[in-house]
């Protein structure tokens, strides 16, 4: 399960929580301008414009489950078993494989108008990266600061809407998120009217009564309601450290607590990373279940004109700042 969102707060920032059972080998990796992809159904690709984001690296290839690139346009993918349906090879068609999504769009797109294009003759195709790696089940929301958008490939073909609301789970399919926050319109941040009864003087006992009936339960329809509650009525000042804290208190609302939420399987979902991205400046930011400490890598000039990959790996162990006491803690030792 997973929770992504867009932000606009004099910057444009992007990011999401990615909630998985377990760690798939993710670093932050920047790809360069000029990379050279293999595509299965589609030859050669070399990327116009460098990309950051969270991804696995296969030999030279990064699998990506969300990024940035140079341009401000931005992709991420989430989990959606049961509705995603991927296609055979056809004939005429940009023939796509979900781990291959993001670096096409990015690599060759500055905006999701530009994007949106290339998604007419698209046909999400059915091969896995390799037999060890078969396909995730998936969707994607792809924002830039003017327009956002959810792809979902079902067995009706692929689904393209516009995103009004700039947040993303789960299932179910997108179009019943949007039906189902209208139930929720009567929600307000401030200080509630008694609308029980004329001739009863009711008044709040208490703050955020005007929110009673907000889901607080982990499902990704309740996700989605929260987290859209919460970006749309942030007060926030137009400050990069004020915006970034603001993004990460958001996503912190709608992460998975170890034990919340176990699989069939007896797995624990949890919260493996959040990340937010100024799309803007090109900065990545992040912090893990195992290190609440924000760090953040750059989509920087010298990043975008190498040859090759450039990976950062993870930092999972929690970084304590003690302002007394022995230098070392004996359970850090």
């Amino acid at each position: 399960m997973c929770t992504c969102m867009t932000y606009t707060n004099g910057d444009f920032y992007f990011g999401r929580n990615l909630d998985l059972e377990y760690s798939f080998g993710e670093s932050v990796v920047i790809t360069p301008q000029n990379y050279s992809f293999s595509l299965r159904r589609a030859g050669q690709m070399r990327t116009r414009y460098a990309m950051i984001g969270m991804a696995a690296v296969a030999g030279d290839y990064p699998l990506y489950a969300e990024a940035v690139n140079e341009k401000g346009l931005c992709l991420a993918g989430l989990n959606f078993p049961g509705n995603a349906c991927y296609q055979p090879y056809r004939e005429g068609a940009e023939n796509i494989t979900p781990f291959e999504l993001i670096p096409w769009i990015l690599g060759q797109c500055a905006g999701a108008e530009e994007a949106e294009k290339l998604l007419e003759n698209l046909n999400i195709l059915d091969e896995p990266f390799s037999a060890s790696m078969p396909l995730a089940p998936l969707h994607w929301m792809m924002a830039d600061r003017e327009k956002c958008l959810v792809l979902e490939a079902t067995a009706e073909g692929l689904q393209v809407y516009e995103n009004p609301v700039g947040i993303l789970t789960n299932n179910p399919p997108f179009s019943y998120h949007l039906t189902n926050l209208r139930n929720y319109l009567n929600l307000t941040p401030g200080v509630p009217e008694n609308r029980f009864a004329a001739g009863l003087k009711l008044t709040p006992y208490g703050q955020g009564m005007g929110a009673l009936g907000l889901p607080g339960d982990v499902s990704p329809a309740s996700r989605f309601v929260r987290a859209a509650f919460l970006k749309w009525n942030s007060v926030c000042e137009p400050e990069e450290s004020a915006s970034v804290t603001q993004f990460f208190h958001i996503l912190d609302n709608v992460s998975m607590v170890r034990g919340a939420a176990v699989t069939s399987e007896g797995k624990c979902d949890i919260t493996t990373y959040s990340c937010c991205v100024n799309a803007d400046r090109g900065i990545y930011y992040y912090k893990t279940y195992g290190n609440s400490q924000i760090r953040a890598a750059v989509l920087g000039e010298e990043e975008c004109q190498k040859s090759c990959l450039t990976v950062f790996g993870l930092e999972n162990r929690q970084q304590i700042h003690y302002v007394n006491g022995p230098h070392v803690a004996k359970w850090e030792q």
